[in-house]
């Protein structure tokens, strides 16, 4: 009974955790220093770059997936697109762009507004 009880307790705490993650939603500084919007579109999230150089143009969907987020993200300078991953610590958001299966991944950390 105990341990049934210490089950049911730790996957409350798992689900609550997961839903108390931090969120994506927001502005973010990328590493080259453009500000890039993160909203609800549909089902998933959209990355739009705010400023810069490629000011409007949308360069990302991911979807949640627990504390986690999984997608496409498009270099804008050469409109490649690579599968994305991504997850929020605090004020600091990591973004992986990934090819050949996510064998071959470069990322990035953008830092909330």
């Amino acid at each position: 009974m105990l341990r049934k009880m210490s089950l049911a307790i730790a996957a409350t705490l798992m689900m609550a955790g997961a839903a108390y993650a931090d969120p994506i939603e927001g502005n973010w500084k990328t590493e080259a220093g453009s500000t890039a919007a993160i909203a609800p579109c549909g089902g998933s999230f959209c990355i739009t770059l705010k400023d810069g150089k490629h000011a409007g143009k949308k360069i990302g969907t991911f979807n949640a997936n627990g504390g986690t987020y999984a997608g496409k993200i498009t270099d804008p300078a050469n409109d490649k697109t690579y599968t994305g991953k991504a997850s929020v610590a605090g004020s600091t958001l990591k973004m992986s762009g990934c090819v050949l299966g996510g064998l071959i991944c470069k990322t990035q950390n953008w830092k909330k507004l």
